[in-house]
């Protein structure tokens, strides 16, 4: 008997993908550079597996990164236990990269890391992103220094993410984890922002 071929993605699930609006190139940087922006919030973890996410990357993204580009991803509001696939996944998503689009990927800008994504990456994002891809990533702490590399207009970005930032700025100790992420009150005494650094600092 014939080996039976392989299944193709169900539709409706590559329609989720799409639907979430997860991936989207659109735009470029202020070199010139294609964007490639990733929202982390809306990535279904749960719902979504390896296989999928690579065939829909396969088909739909990266016969579009043909020339020098960059990610924008987008680390607002994740939550591990919805948003995060494990790292075997993320491995098993590198390594299915063709060798000419890594080539092309220049910058990685992670916009509101978190402490647990920081120490995440400080242990294994050598592991995880092996050729180089771990020495083009940049945290990108506020949205204001996004956009000293990429025009506000190139890019859509969520209200949320605005919210976000903006709560950052009346309470920045939230982004070492020391404060807890709660509604904003405006009338709460402002924290001195002189104590904390903010990063844009390029790990290499």
């Amino acid at each position: 008997m014939a080996d039976e071929e392989e299944a193709p993605p169900p539709v409706d699930q590559i329609k989720l993908i799409h639907k979430l609006n997860l991936f989207k190139i659109k735009g470029r940087d202020k070199r010139g550079r294609k964007i490639l922006r990733i929202i982390g919030k809306h990535f279904p973890a749960k719902d979504l597996t390896v296989d999928l996410l690579k065939k829909y990357l396969e088909v739909k993204i990266f016969p579009k990164l043909e020339r020098p580009f960059v990610i924008v991803y987008i680390h607002t509001d994740v939550n591990k236990s919805d948003n995060f696939p494990g790292i075997s996944a993320l491995r098993s998503v590198y390594d299915a990269i063709p060798i000419t689009v890594k080539q092309f990927l220049e910058t990685v800008y992670f916009v509101h890391p978190d402490l647990q994504s920081r120490l995440f990456l400080a242990t294994f994002g050598r592991f995880i992103f092996t050729g180089g891809l771990y020495a083009k990533l940049k945290y990108v702490s506020r949205l204001a220094y996004l956009w000293e590399h990429v025009r506000r207009n190139a890019i859509e970005i969520p209200e949320f993410v605005y919210d976000h930032d903006e709560d950052l700025e009346y309470r920045p100790m939230m982004d070492y984890g020391i404060e807890s992420d709660h509604p904003r009150v405006y009338d709460a005494p402002v924290v001195d922002s002189s104590v904390a650094m903010y990063s844009t600092r390029c790990i290499s």
